[in-house]
C-alpha cells in the first residue's frame, strides 16, 4: 500500500512541475525589438497562371486539316439539320412548297422553303465558318431549283437579237454485214 500511495504522489508532483514548466506570453509581445521588421512580399496564389486572353487561345479550336474540317462541319451541320427539321416554320414551308399545283409555283415555294429552312439553321450556328458553309449549301440548292433553259432570258442591253448558230450534225449510214 505504501508503494501506490508513493507512486501516485511522483505522478502527482510530475504533472504540477509540467503545468508550471511554460508560462503564456503576455499579450503586447514584441518579437521585433531593436531589429528590422522583415518585409512582407506577397507570393503568388498560383505560379505561373496564365492571363485570360491566353486561355482563350489556348481553348479555341485548331485546325487539324482539310478533311477534318470538313468533317466536323458535316457532324455540326447533321446536329443543325436535326434540330431544325421539326421546326413549325420550316415544316409549314415545306408542305407549302410539296402542295404546290405547278411546276412554277413549286420552284417558288421551295425558294421560301430553303430560304426558311437555312436562315432558321443560320440563326442556331456557333460558327462563322458553319455560316459560310449553310450559304454556300442554300446557293446550292437554289441553282438546282432555277431552270434557266425554260425560257430564254432576254439578250443584255446593246447586242443584237440575232440566234446563234446551232451546228449541224453529219448523219452517217452505217453498213452493215
Amino acid at each position: 500500500m505504501k508503494a501506490i500511495v508513493l507512486i501516485l504522489l511522483a505522478i502527482l508532483a510530475r504533472a504540477t512541475s509540467i503545468v508550471d514548466a511554460q508560462d503564456t506570453a503576455p499579450p503586447a509581445v514584441d518579437l521585433y525589438s531593436g531589429q528590422k521588421e522583415p518585409e512582407v512580399t506577397p507570393e503568388p496564389l498560383a505560379p505561373n497562371v496564365p492571363e485570360l486572353s491566353q486561355l482563350d487561345e489556348a481553348f479555341k479550336q485548331k485546325s487539324l486539316g482539310k478533311e477534318a474540317d470538313q468533317h466536323r462541319v458535316h457532324i455540326e451541320w447533321r446536329q443543325l439539320k436535326n434540330r431544325v427539321v421539326n421546326d413549325p416554320s420550316v415544316r409549314a414551308a415545306k408542305a407549302a412548297a410539296l402542295a404546290a399545283r405547278t411546276d412554277l409555283e413549286k420552284r417558288n415555294r421551295l425558294r421560301n422553303y430553303y430560304n426558311v429552312y437555312y436562315d432558321r439553321m443560320s440563326a442556331l450556328a456557333s460558327s462563322a465558318e458553319m455560316k459560310l458553309a449553310l450559304e454556300a449549301l442554300k446557293t446550292t440548292y437554289f441553282t438546282s431549283i432555277d431552270q434557266p433553259r425554260v425560257r430564254p432570258s432576254p439578250p443584255p442591253a446593246g447586242s443584237s437579237p440575232t440566234p446563234t448558230p446551232t451546228p449541224e450534225r453529219k448523219h452517217h449510214k452505217k453498213h452493215g454485214r
